[in-house]
């Protein structure tokens, strides 16, 4: 089963200084954080705040040549994590055909936010995530930065990026 996630925030790991995404299943208290390269997190970063780049940047080509074609993106779905990597999903339609395709996770959100459509989780991964602490960062304890991420307010977050 997937759970639908929303975006809590998006803020810098104090330990590693790499970007997180804080993906949240608002009918429950689990946070779940992924470490992302600093070029997707700026292409998030740009979609929260509704800034508009003079020319199409890679997300927003996406975007444009999927609805070019008559085609849409449905949901993304970030279906497993393997040797603390995650991997996702993108759920595209055209027409009465449904195509899936593999994605890393923050294209995926990347995506999503462009196409306003649901980010979900599988049930498996977000269990896995929030209880042995997968795809945290190096030498941090798993529960010390779980008990950090769930402690967080929106002055912390930044208001910039808090959903």
């Amino acid at each position: 089963m997937d759970v639908e996630v929303r975006i809590r925030g998006l803020m810098m790991d104090p330990a590693t200084n790499m970007p997180i995404v804080v993906l949240k299943d608002p009918a429950s208290d689990a946070v779940m954080p992924i470490w992302v390269g600093i070029f997707e997190a700026n292409a998030i970063a740009i979609e929260l705040e509704k800034v508009s780049a003079p020319r199409p940047l890679t997300h927003d080509l996406t975007r444009n040549l999927v609805h070019h074609l008559n085609g849409g993106l449905e949901k993304v779905v970030i279906t497993e994590i393997r040797e603390d990597t995650f991997f996702a999903v993108l759920w595209l339609r055209q027409g009465d055909e449904s195509v899936m395709v593999d994605a890393r996770p923050s294209d995926a959100i990347a995506l999503a936010l462009r196409f306003d459509c649901p980010i979900y989780v599988t049930e498996q991964v977000l269990q896995s995530a929030r209880i042995s602490g997968s795809a945290t960062s190096e030498g941090q304890n798993s529960e010390q930065l779980r008990g950090w991420l769930e402690g967080l307010n929106d002055e912390d977050l930044g208001s910039r990026y808090k959903m």
